[in-house]
């Protein structure tokens, strides 16, 4: 158990520290250009796997489910240019904080499109989230690579979780009768297409392949964090259950800001530290009151 409890503690930190490199990826990139580079090297590392392990022709989707993963690629294309364009603004704790906050945009939809009432609990966590969410945005976080728009930054990584609630929903349609695998290979390629097609029309192209430290933050990114982060996260459902990984999921921020703290000298005010904890523990308590699935989450 001891050494579980380590390889989800890893898994957690090369999570955490998506936004430490996606940072240093900025430094020589633009948000779409990075976000276009990341996706396609996992693409490109999922197509390849699927041409050395050949799935049969049975286990590939239909038509009907071949478009519901082309609009989850879309909507995690989305995810990722809208994140990584939040940290260009805002500071990297809050905009981890608030792109953690999927549990509650995909409860709300269940409650309110899919029409399953809320436990009293859940309702009481909705109400002490908002609390915490006013508390968070629009504080002026100055270490921020472009300072004074703070707001502008916090929009946008709440905007990136509305779109990975999006992907989960979507995926939510189809995962019964497709594998892991076909899902992440058909989403991943999807959004790196997208990305490409809008750096291109956006003209914000990928990092020089001169830019060093751009390229070792997007490596970064797809090797440390979603390689090894979440082959360790899949190995720790071995030994524990999805709800207990998804509550570990909420240290992501606290890793993030400490990272950020000791190597950018990014502080987090007070109120925001306040505001933070409060809707930490709101997310805690819609996952254990509505049981939100995010392991669609473990593999990106």
């Amino acid at each position: 158990m001891t050494r579980a409890v380590l390889v989800l503690g890893f898994a957690q930190i090369a999570v955490g520290a998506a936004a430490i490199f996606a940072r240093y990826a900025l430094l020589g990139g633009t948000p779409i250009g990075v976000a276009a580079a990341r996706l396609s090297i996992a693409a490109l590392v999922m197509l390849l796997l699927a041409a050395l392990r050949p799935q049969p022709r049975s286990a590939r989707p239909n038509a009907a489910a071949s478009r519901t993963l082309a609009f989850a690629g879309f909507a995690l294309a989305a995810h990722f240019a809208l994140w990584i364009a939040s940290l260009e603004y805002t500071s990297v704790a809050i905009s981890t904080l608030l792109v953690t906050t999927t549990p509650i945009w995909t409860a709300l939809y269940d409650a309110f499109v899919c029409k399953r009432p809320l436990s009293r609990l859940a309702t009481i966590g909705f109400i002490i989230g908002g609390i915490g969410l006013l508390l968070v945005v629009g504080i002026d976080r100055t270490p921020a690579p472009i300072p004074g728009h703070a707001l502008l930054g916090d929009a946008l990584a709440l905007l990136g979780s509305v779109a990975i609630g999006a992907y989960l929903l979507l995926v939510r349609e189809v995962r019964a009768a497709l594998s892991t695998r076909t899902i992440v290979t058909r989403t991943f390629s999807w959004a790196a297409l997208a990305l490409v097609v809008a750096s291109l029309v956006a003209h914000q192209p990928a990092p020089s392949l001169h830019d060093g430290s751009a390229w070792a933050g997007i490596l970064a990114m797809a090797l440390i964090s979603q390689l090894l982060g979440h082959t360790a996260i899949n190995a720790s459902l071995r030994h524990f259950t999805p709800n207990a990984v998804s509550f570990a999921t909420l240290l992501e921020p606290v890793i993030a800001g400490a990272l950020a703290l000791a190597i950018f000298g990014e502080p987090i005010p007070a109120l925001a530290l306040l505001g933070g904890v409060l809707l930490l523990g709101a997310i805690g308590v819609v996952l254990r009151e509505e049981r939100v699935d995010l392991s669609a989450l473990e593999n990106l």
